[in-house]
């Protein structure tokens, strides 16, 4: 065997040193070009969710990630819902929301179809039981006509028992199309979706920061509470409840500031589900802010009835017993928030006396089905709906999107939605169709 000199050894040594240190290098840049992307969208809501699988089915040669703080997608509002495929009755004539939601219904049952999601045309009821109401019910039929929603029919009190033997009426609109699906499964099959098509995505990822990393082709850094790091050109957030505090960490301002609003829904006994075949809905009060408890069959063969509407403790308060002292601190401190619940006091202190007695809520449920009474209720599952507030304390029900140009790469290259309003499920693909036109007109795409 040969022997080799000191020499020779120390250049060896020296050789092995220099690549091994190479080798990190490219170890790491390919670590780094693994969680670089050309897009990152924020957020596994059903919003953010179709919206990367639309971005994917519109720039298949784009690689793109989808990031998720929770442990699984829909956690919040998308998987915690009444279920219901609306048709577009309530919304005003020519507005993007009425648009967006007959245009999403039908997008939906070709998707649903497709896909094989279970789902029931169960149809709906809105029902006026006082004389009172007759007059905003049929102004509401004729909205629902106007906004294009197919086959509504105005019923008679004895037209109604036909369709919903257990319901009381004096008047009705019937919409045929309205039905009930779990939206949890619908938001996965999204994912899903965006995955077979090359899209990457990340659970657990609970963003706290955007900096402007030194990298010129991927400027965007974007770390989580644990330090894991994503590169990106580009940004889309679609946060719901967390949608404000996500704005803010880019420049944007605190407005519009997310007030959530807990919905609780009490179950109609299994032995009992056999009152209710449709979905039945009050007539609107214009005088409050939100519907009115109204009874849902659900996809599972359970039937719902409410929710309510209070204020939550914290942004995730699905609970009376959910308390963030400094979210809560937060809510109370901003002026819209205390001119809203200064306006409407008196609603919202019967809906929390409705929160906390239940026969208070079955009250409501019996003026039109009276067969109902609390010894066929249970509790049933809770919801919190990310209300978009202005300062001024009027519930904003339009579309935001923010950004803030001429700040850098973080302002420039980030797109906030910020608030995709109700009826955000129905309407997801084809505000994930807008949200992909309006990226690629912002960003060149």
């Amino acid at each position: 065997m040969s022997l080799i000199s000191k020499s020779q050894a120390s250049l060896l040594t020296l050789s092995s040193y220099h690549f091994s240190k190479y080798a990190s290098k490219v170890r790491r840049y390919s670590e780094i070009k693994k969680k670089c992307y050309d897009i990152v969208v924020i957020g596994g809501g059903i919003v953010g969710s179709a919206s990367a699988r639309e971005l994917i089915l519109q720039h298949p040669g784009l690689k793109i990630a989808l990031i998720e703080k929770e442990k699984r997608f829909a956690f919040h509002q998308s998987g915690n819902n009444s279920g219901v495929i609306h048709a577009g009755i309530y919304y005003k004539p020519g507005s993007l929301k009425a648009k967006l939601c007959v245009e999403g219904l039908n997008l939906s049952y070709k998707y649903l179809d497709e896909k094989q999601i279970k789902y029931s045309k169960c149809g709906k009821l809105i029902v006026a039981t006082d004389r009172s109401e007759i007059g905003r019910l049929l102004d509401l039929y004729e909205r629902g006509v106007k906004n294009g929603v197919k086959d509504l029919k105005l019923l008679d009190s004895k037209e109604i028992k036909e369709l919903e033997p257990h319901c009381n009426g004096l008047q009705a609109i019937w919409s045929p199309h309205t039905g009930i699906v779990d939206w949890g499964v619908v938001t996965n099959s999204y994912v899903s979706d965006f995955e077979k098509c090359g899209g990457d995505s990340y659970l657990n990822f609970e963003l706290n920061r955007f900096f402007e990393s030194e990298n010129a082709e991927y400027p965007v850094t974007i770390t989580d509470s644990k330090d894991k790091t994503i590169h990106a050109k580009y940004v889309l957030t679609c946060c719901g409840l967390q949608s404000d505090t996500v704005a803010v960490l880019t420049g944007c301002p605190e407005e519009p500031k997310i007030i959530p609003f807990r919905g609780e829904y009490l179950y109609l006994v299994p032995e009992k589900s056999n009152l209710i075949k449709a979905n039945i809905y009050p007539v609107p009060d214009p005088r409050f802010p939100f519907l009115g408890v109204h009874a849902t069959p659900r996809i599972d063969g359970r039937v719902i009835l409410g929710p309510n509407a209070i204020l939550a403790f914290c942004k995730e308060g699905y609970k009376w017993t959910d308390l963030n002292v400094k979210e809560l601190k937060e809510i109370i401190n901003f002026s819209g928030f205390r001119k809203m619940a200064l306006k409407y006091a008196g609603f919202g202190l019967k809906e929390m006396s409705r929160s906390l007695m239940t026969p208070l809520q079955v009250m409501q449920l019996q003026k039109y089905i009276q067969d109902i009474t609390t010894k066929d209720v249970e509790s049933g599952p809770a919801g919190v709906r990310a209300q978009a507030m202005g300062k001024d304390g009027t519930l904003i029900e339009d579309f935001v999107f923010d950004s803030k140009p001429g700040s850098g790469a973080i302002g420039s290259r980030v797109l906030h939605c910020r608030n995709a309003p109700s009826p955000g499920a129905t309407s997801s693909l084809a505000i994930a169709k807008m949200i992909a036109d309006k990226m690629k007109q912002e960003f060149k795409l």
